[in-house]
């Protein structure tokens, strides 16, 4: 059990050290030797773990994608009105992004960049499949406009990520009446 759970730590140091690097100095800043420094390993460990940088790069992605998933939709009830339902996974989002400012980085590199495979960005997609189902079901019920998901994320989702840049420089804090203001206007972009 001991050796599992340093397993565990060596891998978790890895991908944070992966994430401190790629965060502070892109993808091309996170060489296999930099990442082993910073995790305090041998480069030889990292292969015990991933087959390459790529691999490594993916997993963290997965890896914070399900982390921020999880936060998306704590205390989601499916059954609940879907302006409800959505404002309930936005303000979630918006509280993982102010939280969680490292990884919430590291997403929106990843959604501005090749650095992550199709298949793994595909992977991704499915931790926020409540999202889209809820999407599908307001559609149906003619309660926002027929529009890919894409679109709806592009004006309703995404816009979290500049938010919270400009409350990273201090222009723009995100008090509870900014967030609401915010939501008002993704839902507002995206209702019928």
């Amino acid at each position: 059990m001991a050796l599992l759970q340093k397993s565990i730590e060596k891998r978790s140091s890895l991908l944070k050290a992966t994430l401190f690097l790629v965060n502070n100095g892109g993808i091309q800043g996170a060489s296999m030797a930099k990442v082993a420094k910073v995790a305090n390993v041998s480069p030889a460990t990292i292969y015990l773990y991933f087959e390459s940088k790529q691999d490594m790069v993916n997993q963290l992605y997965l890896d914070v994608k399900s982390s921020f998933a999880e936060a998306a939709f704590k205390g989601y009830d499916s059954e609940k009105p879907i302006r409800e339902s959505f404002e309930k996974i936005w303000l979630n989002m918006a509280d993982f992004k102010l939280q969680q400012k490292e990884e919430a980085s590291f997403l929106s590199q990843c959604d501005n960049t090749p650095m992550i495979d199709e298949a793994t960005r595909q992977e991704g997609l499915k931790h926020i499949a409540p999202l889209f189902d809820l999407w599908t079901k307001a559609k149906q019920d003619g309660i926002i406009k027929e529009m890919s998901p894409y679109l709806l994320y592009a004006f309703t989702i995404y816009p979290l990520a500049f938010l919270m840049n400009m409350e990273n420089r201090k222009l723009c804090p995100l008090c509870d009446t900014v967030l609401k203001d915010a939501f008002q206007a993704a839902w507002d972009s995206i209702r019928v």
